[in-house]
């Protein structure tokens, strides 16, 4: 009993944070915030359009859905071919947060974007916007 009630502290705290945390996957983004995002972070190296050129980094058009390395008129690394998982909002936030920390070896050079409300702003636009 003397242990329980010491450690009920720590499993209240656990809770809380567990309970309170939450990932961009399970928010709901605002797309139109999402596109000032992605015109500040992103657009210089990706386009979304249908047939868009390939920059520093792939066209995104049919982005959700599709497996990691897979598309066309760009050189994935190998890491990013190899991966094998499908972008959806869960494996892109993950990604889009920390990219070399998801996927060591990505040739993205983005640092990430840390704010939890920018990140599902973005997904919520890419997922309108690649479509």
């Amino acid at each position: 009993m003397k242990n329980w009630i010491g450690a009920a502290p720590m499993l209240i705290v656990g809770l809380i944070v567990g309970l309170s945390a939450t990932t961009a996957s399970a928010q709901v983004g605002d797309a139109t915030k999402g596109e000032r995002v992605f015109n500040m972070q992103c657009k210089a190296c990706h386009t979304l359009e249908r047939g868009g050129a390939s920059v520093a980094g792939p066209n995104l058009h049919g982005l959700i859905g599709r497996k990691s390395g897979a598309g066309t008129n760009y050189s994935y690394s190998e890491v990013m071919r190899k991966f094998g998982i499908e972008w959806n909002d869960r494996t892109l936030a993950a990604y889009l947060r920390d990219p070399k920390a998801d996927m060591p070896g990505t040739k993205m050079v983005y640092a990430g974007l840390k704010r939890q409300d920018q990140l599902a702003d973005l997904i919520a636009y890419l997922r309108e916007a690649t479509k």
